[in-house]
């Protein structure tokens, strides 16, 4: 049995942490959970334990402006709550007004609650992503990041970096301090066995900037940081996964992934489902940020191929529709995380409700996105994950207007998730569906029953005899249903 999270060794497209195979699954908080003063982790993690979420997301660094879309999110602390890794001295001030940062100096508030956001999530089996930097995607984010000359009494004040180079090595007085984080971190959260290591959040280039880095020079500033990692850990008592991906361009948005997969040296890659992602030279359009866009059929081909590559994939951060906080977006969000788990990826998505001072969500949030992840979670953890298997081409007939997603235990258990895939502003939205699947068996009875991911409840099972051209006529539904077919045993 490990007490690090590994891949799993008979499965390498899932996870095994304390012995137990996992699928990677959550509606998280922001990722400011320890940089954010106010936040009362305890009660996020214990709530995300009780709804059987496996993953969080931290950031250690990255601080976002405020904005009228998302103006409370855990990662956008009011100055004077911003904890870091580095202490305010002072005297002059940083950009925000508060004291500026000694980058010598370690901050004990900052790994105080570092090492009690991991410790109490390793209690509670909750995998974290620790993120050693971000994006900082504009002149004004830039100038709230402790490593920016001017917030800082150990650099050259009068040193200007532009943002663009943050995700480089161009600077050798940056990348100096970019080091010292990282390799404080990983000293600090290498006891940890519940820790997955991320390089970066949205590594970006600028293919049409002149002077301004592109793929390759971002990709050369992550593979360092990755040797970094790997060689502070050798001889450690733990190595970590690495989870990562290869760099990006934000506007237009385009995002390549098969050198993510193929080449670069990640355990994890991490994936956000947006427009023209590119897997096997084949763009899947995965819906607008923001946007409520469902995509569903782009959702589940993409999973489907990436599953063919040899890393697991995690849909990662997904944005489709979460600053709406109703029953509308959260049925979005639901039916995505349906289908990237039934199709062999894993799922993470922020889940807005969840802000300082309401650390455990909103009263329909938990009626609706948290309790809907819980019974997907438990759902699938009741598969045999380790030998279970996306079944793409299976079913031979579903209902109009479905997308259907096939994962199980191939003449054992299939799990037959059908989701109604018009979008919110589709005529026919969210109306009732029946119709029959059908299917082939192998020799054997089969027991069928039909879960629904909103209530958590399966139906009453009846028998199905095996045979080709096999039936069975769903009861009518709204948005989704999952058809379960299980083996009977002889006796």
């Amino acid at each position: 049995m490990s007490d690090l999270v590994r891949l799993h060794p008979e499965n390498r497209k899932i996870f095994e942490y304390k012995g137990k195979p996992r699928m990677l699954l959550c509606a998280t908080e922001h990722y400011g959970a320890v940089i954010n003063r106010p936040f009362r982790f305890e009660r996020y993690l214990a709530d995300a334990r009780d709804r059987g979420q496996t993953l969080t997301r931290l950031f250690t660094l990255f601080r976002e402006l405020q904005t009228p879309v998302n103006p409370y999110s855990t990662c956008k602390p009011e100055s004077p709550d911003f904890i870091t890794p580095f202490v305010r001295t002072g005297p002059e001030n940083a950009l925000d007004g508060q004291p500026k940062f000694d980058l010598e100096r370690w901050n004990p508030e900052f790994f105080e609650r570092l090492h009690a956001f991991l410790s109490m999530a390793e209690t509670f089996e909750i995998i974290v992503e620790v993120v050693l930097f971000s994006n900082t995607y504009n002149d004004a984010v830039w100038s709230l990041n402790p490593l920016n000359p001017k917030n800082n009494v150990t650099m050259d004040h009068e040193l200007v970096i532009p943002w663009q180079d943050y995700m480089t090595t161009r600077c050798d007085a940056l990348w100096k301090w970019q080091q010292s984080h990282a390799k404080k971190i990983v000293e600090e959260t290498n006891r940890y066995g519940n820790v997955i290591y991320e390089m970066c959040n949205e590594p970006c280039h600028f293919p049409d900037g002149e002077g301004l880095p592109k793929d390759d020079e971002v990709n050369a500033w992550q593979r360092h940081l990755i040797h970094l990692v790997r060689e502070k850990e050798k001889g450690s008592p733990n190595q970590h996964l690495v989870a990562g991906q290869q760099a990006m361009t934000i506007r237009p948005f385009d995002q390549p992934s098969d050198l993510s997969f193929d080449e670069m040296d990640v355990d994890v890659v991490n994936i956000h489902p947006l427009p023209n992602t590119i897997c096997g030279g084949k763009s899947y359009e995965l819906g607008e940020f923001m946007s409520k866009q469902l995509k569903l059929e782009a959702i589940r081909d993409f999973a489907l191929a990436a599953y063919k590559k040899g890393k697991p994939l995690n849909n990662d951060e997904d944005n489709a529709a979460t600053q709406y906080k109703d029953e509308e977006g959260w049925t979005v969000h639901r039916k995505r995380a349906w289908t990237s788990l039934m199709c062999g990826a894993h799922y993470d998505m922020i889940d807005f409700s969840i802000v300082p001072y309401l650390e455990t969500g909103i009263p329909a949030s938990k009626k609706g996105i948290r309790l809907w992840f819980q019974h997907l979670s438990s759902f699938v953890h009741s598969v045999d994950l380790i030998k279970a298997r996306p079944m793409a081409k299976w079913l031979k007939q579903v209902p109009d207007n479905v997308v259907a997603s096939v994962f199980g235990v191939e003449g054992d258990d299939y799990c037959v998730y059908l989701a109604d895939s018009r979008e919110v502003n589709e005529p026919g939205f969210g109306r009732s569906i029946d119709g029959e699947i059908s299917f082939d068996l192998p020799d054997g009875s089969y027991g069928v029953s039909c879960y629904s991911p909103v209530s958590g409840v399966y139906s009453p099972e009846t028998l199905l005899i095996d045979g080709s051209g096999c039936s069975v006529q769903l009861p009518t539904f709204e948005h989704d249903i999952v058809a379960r077919i299980r083996r009977k045993s002889n006796g």
